[in-house]
């Protein structure tokens, strides 16, 4: 069989796996759809012969993650989102620094890492990516301020994690680890990023006023979405930042103009972001084999532990000084704002593209992907039992 081939029987395979899985996740509504596709990928992962080409940590940024960013970005009620501001501020950024360097020290106390890798391993997982957990509270009817944490929370994170992981990770590779190096390079990836997402968000908006039919505004803002992209990471800012900030200035402007809020639109950008999360998991499935992760399924319980127990630190501390009276935030919002800190497709693809690389304890990446995987399985299968007994019912 040649590469070709290989690749479209790749192609085919992950679109009826998805397809399957789908329905699957359809019959049990309470199983949320990417704890489906993460037991996928580990099936995947234990096949024999290794028939896929196995398909690098880059590619996968670029070519997965912009459109799951933007997809969040465009839909994303903005008018609760204002109400909610302060919480979800607080959690995408010194909920950030906070999950960084609490599983940082330690992951370099209990497991062992150096102090570079224990940082790195801090900030791949320090974004959240409760999708899994918006679609249970949507079909529950819950609270439309508690959708609007845990979106904005995760949406916002992805930058600010990202740029967190690329400040590390630059630090490490120049040979010379610190925290005043990488807090520098922080501040300049992400203002950069914030830089190029708002003239590219400005631009596609003008872009825009002259597209009359949803073809044209979906071409449109496939551009926007990755071509922000491209040119941030061209010029060495974060990507991910810029494709949230330019996707939250194109929502901005169709909720203006009254556009971009059509069914063709978002029907695309939904199928975009359905194919792009199925094929993300079963593709990594095959870059890392389940077989892997045994020589440190040890190491992966105890970091998982560790990211967990880290994970209350600034939901409980900055819902709390978000919320001082206690009035706006109930106690079963923020228990299930704890609960629900998942980590998904991005955690995943940041710890492949540090396998391998120079000054990086090859372990990080695999117990990334593995801490990814009970996160998902263990978080997002409890989900519907641990929200019935909080009582997250309520009508929005």
């Amino acid at each position: 069989m040649t590469a070709e081939q290989r690749f479209l029987l790749l192609l085919i395979v992950v679109g009826a796996v998805a397809t399957v899985l789908g329905l699957v996740s359809k019959r049990a509504r309470m199983v949320p759809y990417p704890v489906v596709l993460a037991a996928a990928g580990i099936g995947v992962g234990l096949l024999p012969g290794g028939q896929f080409p196995h398909i690098g940590g880059s590619v996968i940024l670029l070519a997965f993650v912009p459109g799951l960013i933007f997809e969040a970005a465009l839909t994303l009620d903005l008018t609760e989102l204002r109400k909610r501001i302060l919480p979800v501020g607080l959690l995408a950024t010194a909920g950030v620094a906070i999950t960084v360097l609490v599983i940082g020290v330690l992951t370099h106390v209990v497991i062992g890492l150096s102090w570079a890798s224990a940082m790195l391993l801090g900030a791949i997982l320090a974004a959240t990516d409760p999708i899994a957990v918006i679609s249970l509270l949507r079909r529950l009817r819950a609270p439309a301020g508690l959708a609007a944490i845990l979106e904005g929370e995760s949406l916002f994170n992805d930058g600010t994690g990202v740029a967190a992981f690329s400040a590390v990770l630059a630090t490490i590779v120049a040979g010379a680890p610190s925290f005043g190096d990488a807090a520098i390079r922080f501040f300049e990836i992400t203002l950069g990023g914030a830089a190029v997402g708002l003239a590219a968000g400005f631009l596609g908006s003008a872009l825009l006023r002259f597209a009359d039919d949803a073809p044209l505004e979906i071409l449109a803002t496939l551009v926007i979405a990755y071509g922000s992209y491209l040119a941030a990471d061209l010029l060495h800012a974060s990507g991910i930042v810029a494709v949230v900030v330019a996707g939250i200035v194109i929502a901005r402007y169709g909720a203006l103009s009254g556009r971009l809020h059509g069914s063709q639109l978002l029907g695309f950008w939904n199928l975009l972001a359905f194919v792009l999360n199925a094929m993300l998991f079963i593709l990594v499935g095959a870059a890392v084999p389940a077989t892997t992760l045994l020589p440190v399924a040890g190491l992966v319980a105890i970091a998982y532990l560790i990211m967990l127990a880290t994970r209350a630190v600034p939901v409980y501390s900055l819902l709390a000084l978000s919320d001082l009276r206690g009035a706006s935030i109930p106690w079963s919002w923020r228990h299930l704002t704890f609960w629900s800190g998942l980590r998904g497709a991005l955690s995943v693809a940041l710890a492949l593209t540090v396998a391998g690389a120079t000054g990086v304890d090859s372990r990080v990446s695999v117990v990334a992907y593995g801490v990814v995987l009970l996160s998902l399985l263990v978080q997002g299968g409890l989900m519907a039992p641990i929200m019935r007994g909080l009582k997250i019912e309520a009508v929005r």
